[in-house]
């Protein structure tokens, strides 16, 4: 009875759309253009408009995996995204989560066991930490995107966002530029000399990365969706706010490419996605001018954050990464904390089966990313 009157008080019921509808969501990883980017790798991109409460439809991406001959999942990055007067509170929300699934499951194969969400609410550093999913959410054995990050402001001045940062921070981004590091925009045609760089950090850093054609891919598929947007005549599911920018900036000092890092520009947001660097002439400081530098060109594209994308649960100088932490915390910012990764499970022997098998990989990898990505 409980899950009827959630169901006729908030989740109306799911409605398939056209992939572009997700084009209308806040977060890039539920939109349509970063859907249709993973069916490029084995992925089945999904669309839905979720019909809330006074008949509120919002966009709904959810994408599924094989994960062998008789099984698969499915995946809902950063959502759903709930209508902004939805009840603040943990119960409120367990129950959408908790019917949402249960709507979702006749729109997917009979082989699915389980769904993964991601949910997109979050708390700011000092704030209470948001309580833990019950039963019959699972919590997963890894995240597919870190839940917890570093989020720059960007509405207001550049000389502000400069007196956020740590002083070390400034003093570095302004030493680099001082002792004849050089940024530039290279986008696509800076791939190669970043996917150089990209091996090098991930052999000194033993973190795993993407094919080089990964990247690639993921700048074409930019470059196609921007002419899409461009000749459509749907103007309201391309419009201005919601076509991707993609990036690569590098850092050079007398030939040496020291730095390089991808950032997408997408409506309100700028995202820090990959990042590299060289061995050589770390004294320079280049990574932090390529940061202050992709904040103020976002800026100036009209973004009014600037995430950074993923960091450790909390400062613990024992922790493998460490002095990432350090280093994006050092900009400013808030540090929120998302729930992380919850599963609901459709198949229980199935999804059993499947929690032993992650497990087992991640302990073989030994490395704190999900092999989903």
């Amino acid at each position: 009875m409980k899950d009827e009157r959630w169901q006729s008080l908030w989740l109306r019921g799911l409605v398939p759309a056209d992939l572009e509808a997700c084009n209308y969501s806040l977060g890039f990883l539920q939109s349509g253009y970063w859907g249709s980017f993973k069916a490029r790798f084995g992925w089945n991109a999904r669309s839905f408009e979720a019909v809330w409460k006074q008949d509120l439809h919002l966009p709904l991406l959810v994408i599924r995996r094989r994960l062998g001959s008789f099984i698969s999942f499915a995946y809902i990055p950063w959502g759903p995204e709930l209508p902004e007067d939805f009840p603040n509170s943990h119960e409120d929300r367990q129950l959408a989560l908790e019917e949402l699934a249960k709507a979702l499951k006749q729109f997917l194969p009979k082989d699915t066991a389980f769904i993964r969400f991601e949910p997109p609410w979050y708390t700011i550093e000092d704030e209470t930490p948001l309580p833990l999913l019950r039963p019959p959410f699972i919590r997963a054995i890894s995240h597919v995107q870190a839940p917890d990050t570093v989020i720059v402001n960007l509405e207001q001045t550049e000389q502000a966002i400069l007196n956020g940062m740590k002083s070390k921070w400034r003093y570095n981004s302004k030493l680099a530029l001082k002792r004849g590091v050089i940024i530039q925009r290279l986008d696509e045609q800076g791939l190669d000399v970043f996917y150089s760089l990209l091996k090098e950090t991930a052999k000194r850093d033993k973190i795993f990365i993407h094919s080089f054609d990964y990247y690639k891919t993921l700048f074409d598929h930019t470059k196609e969706y921007q002419e899409k947007a461009s000749n459509t005549e749907n103007i309201g599911a391309f419009s201005k706010s919601t076509v991707p920018a993609l990036h690569l900036y590098s850092a050079e000092h007398e030939g040496d490419i020291l730095a390089a890092i991808i950032v997408l520009f997408r409506g309100n947001e700028a995202i820090y996605l990959y990042g590299a660097s060289s061995d050589i002439k770390r004294n320079l400081m280049a990574p932090y001018a390529l940061q202050v530098k992709a904040m103020f060109d976002a800026k100036q594209a009209g973004c009014k954050t600037y995430d950074l994308f993923g960091i450790p649960p909390k400062e613990d100088p024992n922790h493998a990464l460490a002095g990432l932490y350090r280093f994006k915390t050092g900009f400013g910012g808030s540090i929120i904390h998302r729930p992380g990764a919850w599963d609901f499970p459709y198949k229980r022997l199935l999804y059993s089966l499947f929690r032993k098998a992650e497990i087992l990989r991640n302990f073989l990898r030994g490395l704190q990313k999900t092999f989903f990505g």
